[in-house]
């Protein structure tokens, strides 16, 4: 019996990670005025789901690519602009929040090792076709 209610817990699980909650008011809701929402769908694809990590929150079904969703919408339709909730969002979650992190101190190391490994695989390659010619 026991073990037939641990397998009926295991099965459940999954379904208990949702939430009972309605999704925020304009997670899937478009804006009224359309150049807004192009705005807002601009910046949802270049903002990384804080969840899935993956995905940007315009792809994303995680309820917190939801509320920032919802979020984005509401303060671009308050006035502000993409570049102004963006610098906010990354205030609020750091600069992992973007796709495109800018350069500092902290981000360097993911700007700079695609060159290092570019410049190691080239080492290596220059390496490979001196001995065969030799």
């Amino acid at each position: 019996m026991t073990v037939f209610a641990v397998l009926a817990l295991l099965v459940a699980t999954p379904a208990l990670a949702d939430s009972a909650l309605p999704p925020a008011s304009l997670a899937n809701t478009q804006l009224k005025d359309p150049a807004k929402e192009a705005q807002a769908r601009a910046l949802m694809a270049t903002l990384r789901c804080l969840v899935c990590q993956g995905q940007a929150i315009s792809d994303s079904d995680a309820d917190m690519a939801g509320d920032m969703r919802s979020l984005v919408r509401r303060r671009i339709a308050a006035g502000e602009s993409p570049e102004q909730v963006r610098k906010w969002l990354i205030s609020r979650y750091g600069d992992y929040v973007t796709y495109d992190p800018p350069l500092s101190a902290v981000t360097a190391p993911l700007w700079l090792m695609p060159l290092v490994l570019l410049a190691i695989g080239a080492w290596l390659a220059r390496g490979s076709f001196k001995r065969r010619r030799g």
